[in-house]
């Protein structure tokens, strides 16, 4: 690398010798430039053409800046105090958020003066991002960025001093989670007012703050990709809106906003498609902030708890899956989500719900699957695929009962199940290791 930049140091050099020696002549000539800037026929006049435009005095920076730039350098300067930094010690370099954070970490590929987040001795730190939504001091970020973590500290924008942090409330399906900082004068807090995530529209300019390998308090921008984008989020990986992207978002940027020219959030920074190379590759992604906006009274009243989601307590799949004969002979339509597993002490169990069994002929001892019951419909909208599914549970509330549309041995019937955390893994992990 030294005598990469060796090179590029010499390269520079003889570059400037050059201009300033064509200064030089230039300059000894005196007064002749100007007739030589009328000149068109000789190599001469080509030079003292060129000379006289870079010479043009009447140049006007804040004329040549056009009504974007204008407007993105006003945004930044309005917003950049309710940015913060956010640097987490880990408190369990086993858990599942500390070792994504030392991944990220891992995959930079300098280093920019970053602690040291990818080893396994304990106290290793990471970085991350986040914004002020309250004059009380609360903060949203990633979940991500603070799960697991013993020590918060929070810095603030042109403020050297860091202000310790703790955790209100986490929403980790959602990858959110809310902190609250302590110590820091009022005054000093500027909160950023959220906008509205349902009335964007693709070609919108969108301003990604954050701290994107450490590098504290820097903007990109780009505009808004898609609206139709569906990616897995949180920690039940079920395909939430998204907000898509192509301002430059890399590790740090989690947690951060997303702005728009009216210099309200519009989004949260999370997720970025690499490639495999770790870094942006401009298709980044963003949680709405509507759905900040809706956890937010929630996340506020935590009191350092997990705001959980309901679940129903089954093993799933696309009923496509099976033959067309196989769906036939069970009367069972063509789309839909097959129940493959109930799981005991579920909402699902508790309702009745039925999933594929193996059936034993006793004379012959030949085996046969009996499908589950299929989904069709949740309160009436219609499913066509698995995805759909965990989309419409994650969206309720603990303690809601929904009506399930179910095709059981060709026949059609409504089935009443209310909802309730249930530890899914947990279930999957205790009855039958191979579950989903």
């Amino acid at each position: 690398m030294n005598k990469t930049l060796s090179i590029l140091a010499l390269t520079g050099s003889l570059v400037l010798g050059g201009l300033v020696g064509y200064d030089i002549r230039e300059r000894s000539s005196g007064a002749s430039v100007t007739a030589q800037a009328t000149q068109t026929t000789s190599g001469e006049g080509a030079q003292g053409q060129m000379v006289q435009a870079l010479a043009q005095p009447s140049f006007n920076a804040s004329r040549a800046r056009t009504e974007s730039e204008a407007n993105t350098v006003q945004v930044v300067k309005d917003r950049r105090d309710g940015l913060v930094l956010i640097t987490v010690k880990e408190g369990d370099n086993s858990s599942a958020q500390a070792q994504l954070r030392q991944r990220l970490q891992q995959q930079l590929p300098f280093d920019f003066g970053l602690p040291d987040g990818g080893g396994q001795n304990q106290g290793a730190t990471a970085t991350g991002s986040g914004f002020f939504v309250t004059s009380g001091g609360d903060i949203i970020t990633n979940n991500h960025v603070v799960e697991g973590a013993s020590e918060i500290t929070v810095h603030l924008h042109g403020n050297t001093k860091g202000y310790k942090a703790r955790v209100v409330a986490r929403a980790p399906d959602f990858d959110l989670a809310l902190i609250r900082v302590e110590g820091v004068p009022s005054s000093e807090i500027k909160p950023l007012p959220l906008g509205n995530s349902d009335q964007l529209d693709v070609g919108l300019k969108a301003i990604a703050m954050g701290a994107p390998f450490g590098l504290d308090f820097s903007v990109s921008e780009g505009i808004i990709s898609s609206l139709e984008r569906k990616v897995a989020v949180g920690t039940k990986g079920v395909e939430q809106s998204v907000i898509q992207t192509d301002a430059a978002i890399n590790p740090g940027n989690s947690g951060g906003p997303l702005l728009n020219s009216a210099g309200q959030v519009i989004g949260v920074n999370t997720q970025i498609l690499t490639g495999g190379i770790g870094q942006s590759a401009g298709v980044g992604f963003a949680i709405p902030v509507n759905t900040v906006k809706k956890l937010l009274p929630e996340l506020q009243a935590g009191k350092g708890g997990v705001i959980q989601t309901p679940s129903l307590g089954v093993g799933i799949a696309d009923v496509a899956n099976l033959s067309a004969a196989e769906r036939k002979q069970a009367k069972l339509p063509d789309q839909g989500v097959l129940i493959s597993r109930v799981y005991q002490g579920s909402p699902a169990a508790a309702a009745g719900l039925k999933g594929s069994r193996t059936l034993v002929d006793n004379s012959t001892g030949a085996e046969t699957t009996q499908p589950g019951d299929v989904i069709t419909a949740v309160d009436g909208q219609p499913i066509t695929s698995v995805q759909q599914l965990p989309q419409q549970i994650i969206s309720r509330k603990i303690g809601e009962t929904i009506t399930l549309t179910v095709i059981r041995d060709g026949q059609q019937r409504d089935v009443k199940v209310t909802l309730k955390a249930f530890d899914l893994a947990a279930a999957a992990q205790r009855e039958d290791p191979q579950g989903q």
